[in-house]
């Protein structure tokens, strides 16, 4: 017997014209996603990419176009309200995921209780329901089917009844990313699902998305994720959205590529070639170190970027200089132990010591206890116990967790900048806003008005300004577009002075980090001299 051909075509996007009022967000789209294939969504902040996701989902349909999806294909959307399902046990609210188990099984569990097993009609009615279960759960086993998703995005089995309303926001989120995980659709829809996870669950996720088999759109700031898991890029720009088959690194070398031949064909200097070659060495040995730079330069080789425009986008100038030269002490942490108020210890006699000029990331799962650690260091928070000694010539500058308890009033954003040091030159903040995208007209904006990007570029702002010889991060990256982080990275790497960096982002870790510490949640540490990468490595291989 003949077995039909499954189609390739699962999502078709016709003609699609976006606006907002009279500003047109991207117009004449034409896309076809197929099965087996993997897109990565990419454009600057505001260029649409949620907007155009959100069309595709059929969550918004105001819009010129057609978007056809194949018939009878199960479509999954990665949910953003955490708020949602506060009444449902967490093991509900991911059964919620299939809808038709989920109503199925609830209606069951109801004629159980207060059926009339004499009537035929509720026997009719549960033999029906029986019929949708084996469609949906063929071998009953939901139940642990949901546990193992639960348990694998770092949710343990002792709160799967519990309701979801006990949950903070990261681990709410966690459970949107199960819920949609674990019917396996066929057609994925994901924005952002690596916020609030840690490495090791971002990594988990990164395998599981590998072997989906329909198609995938996701949007996500974390490099590292996109090359592990995309396919093939979606490039929001010049109100369009253009198609690359590559990673985001095949994409990100061939647009800048494009880039620079442009401006050779303009200006025919031999040196803007030498600057080309410069960044494809830079780019390869920043990547993915000295041992894969041979496989980088054939991948380049292979590239056909005759298609690929210039973007649109301008990267940040991230710059840090430290204006105080730093002596032979750095910081020592003695004995630093911590117990919150409910019971819950999250450090057990921390001792480090950073020499100068080390750049350090700080790495573990969530709950371990980086940020408490580093607002210890910072004095915003006192040890249950142990000591922190700064060296005699540090200048600190720090970029705390959540940006929105720290910048805040109702002034405008050089006022907001200003502040800090009313005898700063002028020239010099509205300078260094512009190093971070803020033009003239957008430094009069209000700080209440901002978004959590924008706040997260002020704090950059603010610490540039500063010129601390110490620098402490804590999640920099989180609301950060792609540009921005791999500006930050270099950044980091070429400050000279010292570096302590919370981030779940491994290619903004392994772009400067020449030592990694990482906390365990039984208290214990491992500390690393090498990179990022060499520490995932040397744990693969069981050498740690």
């Amino acid at each position: 017997m003949l077995v039909p051909k499954r189609k390739t075509l699962m999502v078709n996007v016709n003609n699609l014209i976006m606006r907002f009022g009279n500003r047109i967000l991207f117009q004449d789209i034409n896309l076809k996603l197929d099965r087996h294939k993997r897109y990565g969504l990419i454009g600057a902040n505001g260029a649409g990419k949620t907007t155009f996701l959100k069309i595709l989902a059929g969550q918004i349909d105001e819009y010129e176009g057609d978007i056809n999806i194949e018939n009878g294909l199960k479509v999954g959307v990665l949910g953003q309200n955490q708020f949602a399902f506060e009444n449902y046990t967490i093991l509900n609210a991911v059964l919620y995921g299939n809808k038709r188990l989920y109503d199925a099984i609830k209606e069951k569990e109801e004629l159980y209780i207060t059926g009339d097993f004499e009537d035929e009609a509720t026997n009719n009615r549960l033999a029906d329901l029986e019929v949708i279960s084996v469609e949906e759960d063929p071998t009953y086993e939901y139940d642990v089917n949901i546990a193992k998703v639960l348990e694998n995005v770092g949710i343990p089995a002792e709160q799967h009844q519990n309701l979801m309303s006990s949950l903070d926001s990261a681990d709410k989120f966690k459970v949107l990313l199960a819920q949609v995980l674990y019917p396996k659709p066929d057609v994925l829809f994901l924005d952002e699902p690596t916020n609030n996870l840690d490495i090791e669950t971002i990594s988990w996720l990164e395998h599981e998305l590998q072997r989906h088999e329909g198609t995938m759109v996701v949007i996500s700031h974390d490099r590292h994720f996109l090359n592990a898991v995309v396919t093939n890029i979606l490039d929001v720009d010049y109100q369009k959205i253009r198609e690359f088959t590559g990673t985001y690194d095949d994409w990100y070398i061939a647009a800048n590529i494009i880039a620079k031949q442009n401006e050779l064909n303009n200006t025919k200097k031999e040196k803007e070639k030498e600057q080309l070659e410069a960044f494809v060495r830079r780019f390869s040995a920043n990547a993915s170190k000295a041992k894969q730079a041979t496989s980088r330069q054939k991948q380049l080789d292979k590239l056909v970027i005759e298609d690929i425009k210039p973007s649109s986008r301008r990267d940040p100038s991230i710059v840090f200089k430290a204006t105080r030269v730093m002596g032979d002490e750095a910081l020592n942490i003695v004995g630093i132990n911590h117990t919150y108020e409910d019971g819950n210890e999250v450090l057990k006699n921390i001792n480090l010591k950073f020499n100068p000029d080390e750049k350090v990331a700080l790495i573990g799962g969530n709950g371990v206890g980086k940020t408490t650690l580093l607002k210890i260091i910072m004095e915003e928070m006192k040890p249950s116990g142990g000591e922190v000694h700064w060296g005699a010539t540090i200048e600190n500058s720090y970029f705390p967790q959540d940006t929105a308890d720290t910048i805040s009033g109702n002034g405008t954003l050089y006022d907001w900048l200003r502040a800090f040091d009313p005898k700063r030159d002028i020239a010099e903040i509205r300078n260094c806003l512009g190093r971070m995208l803020f033009n003239g007209e957008q430094q009069e904006k209000s700080v209440v008005s901002i978004s959590g990007g924008e706040k997260h570029r002020m704090m950059l702002s603010k610490m540039m300004l500063e010129g601390g010889n110490f620098l402490i991060l804590d999640e920099p990256s989180n609301h950060l577009d792609l540009e921005a982080i791999v500006a930050l990275g270099e950044a980091l790497l070429q400050f000279k002075g010292n570096v302590v960096c919370v981030s779940h982002d491994r290619e903004l870790l392994d772009a400067f980090a020449s030592r990694i510490i990482e906390i365990h949640a039984d208290g214990s540490i491992t500390d690393f001299k090498g990179s990022y990468e060499e520490y995932a490595e040397a744990k693969e291989n069981g050498k740690i």
